[in-house]
């Protein structure tokens, strides 16, 4: 077997999540789920929920990656296809259910929120697919012998997908099923980013400097747009310096290799 094989039962794993919203939203417990995470979260500082919801955002975490492009690009190149995939599933899932947020059917002022409401394309929730899609491609694309100490990068899904609820974005059924599809986009990204030869993943060939454009333009949308929330600006000019250290290095790498 593979140093990097997935085990057939990890399949099976997101199937957790998905029964529990299941049963969260048929047993009528949506709101109730939602509201006691939502109230429970607040004992948090907002700028720690808004800050986790970033990394939930495909520019945020993409820029906060970037340095792989030279420390790791296999690493990356599985986050960037596991970070197509999921935007695909994410896009076609909420307009295929087409479900209303909190914001769209509780009343106002009946659950805690940071920032301006979102009403509808609850189901699941995109940044909790994000989230599970890179930790699930990080982990299954190094060999098994590294994969123990990479559980903790679960551990941050899990805080970016209650800090949703934790906004009042998502209901905590759209966050359970996020992580489920989440999984399954990132085993998928890791499977497909084995198939790139090694030699195609060196700083002076196309595809990384076509991840290198990637991350120029992702420069461009953290000076022109808000990530999620006002309070991410800060985050967001730490990811342009991240970036622009990086591109430093890659074009020196560029003349580096060409000697």
């Amino acid at each position: 077997m593979s140093k990097k094989a997935i085990p057939t039962l990890a399949w099976l794993i997101p199937l957790l999540p998905i029964a529990l919203a299941t049963a969260i939203y048929f047993g009528e417990f949506q709101s109730s789920s939602f509201l006691f995470v939502n109230r429970f979260t607040q004992i948090l500082p907002d700028t720690l929920w808004a800050w986790l919801t970033f990394f939930g955002n495909g520019w945020g975490v993409f820029a906060i990656a970037f340095p792989l492009l030279l420390l790791a690009p296999r690493l990356l190149t599985a986050g960037i296809l596991t970070g197509v995939i999921a935007a695909l599933a994410s896009t076609f899932l909420k307009s295929w259910f087409d479900l209303p947020r909190p914001a769209g059917l509780l009343e106002d002022g009946s659950f805690y929120r940071i920032g301006e409401p979102l009403l509808n394309r609850a189901f699941p929730s995109g940044h909790s697919i994000t989230a599970f899609a890179i930790a699930s491609a990080l982990y299954f694309s190094v060999d098994n012998s590294k994969r123990r100490p990479m559980l903790l990068i679960f551990v941050f899904a899990v805080l970016i997908g209650l800090s949703r609820s934790a906004v009042g974005a998502h209901w905590l059924t759209d966050v359970l099923a996020g992580a489920g599809v989440g999984m399954w986009c990132g085993m998928i990204g890791a499977i497909l980013a084995r198939y790139i030869p090694d030699d195609q993943l060196q700083p002076t060939k196309i595809l990384p400097r076509l991840i290198a454009i990637a991350g120029a333009l992702s420069i461009y949308v953290h000076l022109t747009q808000i990530i999620d929330l006002e309070l991410n600006l800060p985050l967001q000019y730490a990811a342009i310096v991240v970036i622009i250290l990086t591109l430093v290095f890659f074009i020196k790498a560029q003349f580096t290799k060409a000697k």
